[in-house]
């Protein structure tokens, strides 16, 4: 059983560590990692929706947003200010994922970060047959935070099970923001969990975070398979030992 007081220092450490590893990561990928991303996979194009975390806007996007479009797809920022919770965030991601389907006449893949996470797996389940999958960048669905499920919304327990729609939920131990635990669903034929080292601040940017968001953007829609750890290029040592 691992001691309490050595996890509460960790979580502090990494807490205290976390601006200053993202900046490190930052800087890291531009100068040796991207080069090796010239090799992630490519699917069909498809229509992509960017959801950013608490308090953070499309600003806070646009590095994985310009990279997906670099890919081929057609992506979008969710285009409603500053993530605080609430109606209108609700209503208005509901109007935002019509239009979208409406408009390319096929299921939009739903990326959120953090808090962005959690409100792409609500849209998931209101509307499966809008939503051709979700990948989650450190959202912990499964914390016990009441804020992040809002009383309107389903007990807190519930966001961890699968989906009804292919879901990949990335997660690192690394994460200084929130308990990377939290940030795991139960596993099953479509539901995945796939680990990275970023910071949570730095999950936008970290190539290994990246190369994840691609090779499930370009899975078949329906003949979605587990994501594999790369080995070409190079590229496997982006992601920590499998445990």
């Amino acid at each position: 059983m691992s001691d309490p007081r050595s996890a509460r220092r960790r979580a502090l450490l990494l807490a205290a560590t976390e601006p200053a590893r993202t900046l490190v990561s930052a800087g890291g990928a531009a100068a040796s990692a991207l080069p090796l991303l010239r090799w992630a996979p490519r699917g069909e194009p498809h229509p992509v929706l960017v959801l950013p975390g608490f308090l953070a806007s499309d600003v806070s996007t646009r590095v994985l947003r310009t990279w997906l479009r670099r890919l081929g797809y057609p992506v979008v920022g969710w285009d409603l200010g500053r993530n605080r919770p609430g109606r209108e965030i609700d209503e208005g991601l509901t109007r935002l994922l019509d239009r979208l389907a409406a408009e390319h006449r096929t299921a939009v893949s739903i990326v959120g970060w953090s808090l962005g996470g959690i409100y792409a797996r609500r849209l998931a389940r209101q509307s499966p047959r809008q939503v051709r999958q979700v990948v989650s960048l450190g959202s912990p669905f499964a914390s016990h935070q009441p804020w992040l499920a809002g009383p309107r919304h389903r007990p807190r327990t519930t966001l961890s099970r699968p989906l009804p729609v292919p879901s990949t939920a990335v997660y690192s131990r690394w994460d200084g923001v929130v308990d990377w635990q939290a940030c795991r669903q139960q596993t099953g034929p479509t539901s995945e969990n796939v680990a990275v080292r970023s910071s949570h601040l730095g999950m936008g940017h970290d190539p290994a975070v990246l190369w994840v968001v691609a090779d499930r953007l370009a899975q078949p829609r329906h003949d979605w398979r587990p994501f594999e750890r790369p080995t070409r290029f190079g590229v496997g040592a982006l992601f920590p030992p499998e445990s």
